[in-house]
């Protein structure tokens, strides 16, 4: 069983709870970031604090976001609902003249956890004084946290604690980048990962600068493992590690260019490791959980009831029932507009291209700014790339995609048009279609012109400040034009 200690115990509002009796909630989320950890199987390093961790309590090794992108991710996780319900679902919106608002009733996490007499903090590692990171899509009220760190909290007060950081964005987007993150695990392991030690998926190629990236990507795991020590060691030493929920969950996959935007298993496929009072060390569980589930199971660990209205389920429960399936969502990124839909189950994925008339890698200058993206460009160009590695620069995309999991995880074998797989084709549309409709997936409505406006204003004003390149604010100008184009011809 996951969970021994009585739950009724610690029902809010009954007489013999005491806050000090509750257990502490601690959330670690790195950014970007895949299952590169030892105990999920990486053998290129060793990531002995996050094992030790696993060791010692539950790892999931089927957990999934929502979304493959940081704000529309942390905008599902911490209402505990998908992000195409809220209205949150495209990156970086809400930002502008035009804002969002949360449905009625629907409440931040740690506002329950406030509510419940919890103290609430988040922040970066080490402590820096700020709030740390948030990149909600809607209209929110930073009273919900009571500060940055949870040792402001009362005597005896539980806790409920988020630790955002970093994570694979400490490579950069550069060599400059990657030197730097490469120096820092040298100088606090002893070592850098050595390019002799990277293996690339399939369908990247052996690319100086996408190896090197790589290598960079695993001293940035290994440099968030650290941390992840530093914390744990700071819980015991103040006394609270034994009643204190930690959970380890990155935000979404290793931005690259088939992993953060995408619906890929590269870009969904998160570690998610819990351990704390009642969770059974050494628990390995393989049903498929999304990200968002790490709101019930947080609250419920608390005694605190989950909402009816909340769409996470409590997957720590005893009478949990497992998903049969996961889905996800990508809308628009940045000024890129693209609209995918994906359901997975532990054998099959199943993607849906709402835009087919639009290329793989749509100009973005997020993600075109850095070297790996350019390097692909480049070989690309040169026609050196082999047929997996070709799949990313197809012009056009399938309507829908559906792949085996167990004899393709990679994904690189598209079976939607192969008789064989008829049945599980009508399957999986079928439940992506229920998904949709019970869900109230808003994004089935085109995002407004005034809306993509109000933010694309914000962007570019941004760039517009002295500090950047003005080729940068250039080059976003071109791409806004370019998805109007697209839009206006029916792409």
């Amino acid at each position: 069983m996951l969970r021994h200690f009585l739950i009724v115990s610690f029902l809010v509002g009954c007489a013999a709870v005491h806050a000090d009796d509750r257990p502490n909630i601690v959330w670690i989320i790195p950014d970007d970031m895949s299952a590169n950890f030892s105990c999920y199987g990486e053998t290129a390093i060793e990531t002995p604090h996050v094992d030790a961790l696993a060791a010692r309590g539950a790892k999931f090794t089927n957990a999934f976001v929502t979304a493959p992108v940081c704000s529309t991710c942390r905008s599902a996780f911490i209402t505990g609902m998908y992000q195409t319900s809220i209205g949150a679902h495209h990156h970086r919106s809400g930002r502008g003249e035009l804002k969002i608002h949360l449905p009625e009733g629907i409440e931040l996490v740690p506002k329950l956890f406030q509510d419940a007499g919890y103290h609430t903090s988040i922040t970066g590692w080490p402590p820096n004084g700020r709030l740390g990171k948030t990149d909600y899509n809607f209209q929110w009220d930073e009273s919900v946290y009571d500060s940055n760190d949870w040792a402001s909290r009362q005597e005896g007060q539980p806790f409920f604690a988020q630790i955002q950081t970093q994570g694979g964005k400490l490579r950069g987007k550069d060599a400059e980048g990657w030197e730097r993150v490469s120096a820092a695990a040298e100088k606090t392991l002893g070592s850098r990962t050595p390019t002799s030690a990277v293996t690339l998926p399939p369908y990247y190629p052996d690319h100086p600068d996408i190896v090197r990236d790589w290598a960079a990507y695993l001293d940035s795991v290994r440099m968030t493992d650290v941390m992840v020590g530093e914390v744990l060691n700071r819980l015991e030493k103040e006394g609270v590690l034994a009643n204190t929920l930690v959970l380890f969950m990155t935000d979404h996959g290793i931005s690259h260019a088939r992993g953060k935007q995408f619906l890929y298993d590269e870009g969904l496929h998160v570690p998610l490791v819990i351990a704390g009072p009642g969770i059974d060390s050494g628990t390995v569980r393989d049903d498929v959980v999304e990200h968002i589930d790490i709101a019930a199971l947080s609250l419920a660990a608390a005694g605190i009831g989950v909402p009816d209205w909340m769409q996470a389920r409590d997957i720590l429960a005893e009478d949990y029932t497992p998903r049969e399936a996961v889905f996800a969502a990508r809308d628009r990124c940045d000024e890129t507009v693209d609209h995918l839909r994906s359901v997975r189950t532990k054998d099959f994925k199943y993607i849906r291209n709402f835009l087919p008339k639009r290329p793989y890698l749509q100009p973005c200058a997020y993600k075109d700014a850095k070297a790996i993206l350019i390097a692909l460009r480049q070989v690309h160009a040169a026609g050196t790339l082999n047929v997996t590695q070709e799949l990313l620069f197809r012009d056009v995309r399938p309507t829908e995609e559906l792949y085996d999991l167990k004899n393709d995880p990679y994904e690189i074998h598209n079976l939607a048009d192969d008789p064989a797989y008829a049945t599980t084709l009508a399957d999986l549309r079928r439940r992506l279609d229920v998904w949709m409709d019970q869900t109230g997936d808003q994004g089935r409505q085109r995002e407004s012109d005034a809306m993509y406006d109000s933010d694309m204003k914000v962007y570019t004003d941004r760039l517009s400040l002295p500090r950047f390149d003005p080729q940068q604010l250039e080059t976003v100008q071109k791409n806004i034009a370019l998805m109007k184009q697209w839009a206006a011809e029916g792409k």
